[in-house]
């Protein structure tokens, strides 16, 4: 009786499920560092975009005012998140098809 509690408790669902999340470890790990690459992607390339064109672009060398160049240095980091944006979702997008296809076939 005590050998049938053992099994019926092996065999289960969780316990599959935490053997199959630790054999996808590698690959957790690289949509995770895939992730936070995009995250700081996307916080550091506009606002760089955005101080540096205004600053160095828009007012110092093509000469515009002030308000000028605040509204051409936004209109350039909305561009970069939509670049990043678009990035992001093409990686992921490859990522996920070479996962399917170097799955398992049976």
């Amino acid at each position: 009786m005590d050998r049938a509690d053992r099994t019926v408790l092996n065999a289960a669902p969780g316990a599959a499920a935490a053997a199959d999340f630790r054999g996808n470890d590698s690959s957790l790990l690289s949509v995770l560092k895939t992730l936070l690459f995009f995250t700081f992607l996307m916080i550091a390339l506009p606002i760089g975009l955005y101080f540096g064109t205004k600053s160095f672009v828009f007012e110092g060398t093509l000469g515009y005012s002030n308000r000028d160049s605040y509204f051409y240095a936004a209109i350039v980091a909305v561009v970069a998140v939509h670049v990043v944006l678009a990035l992001f979702v093409y990686v992921a997008w490859n990522e996920g098809s070479k996962q399917w296809r170097s799955g398992k076939q049976d």
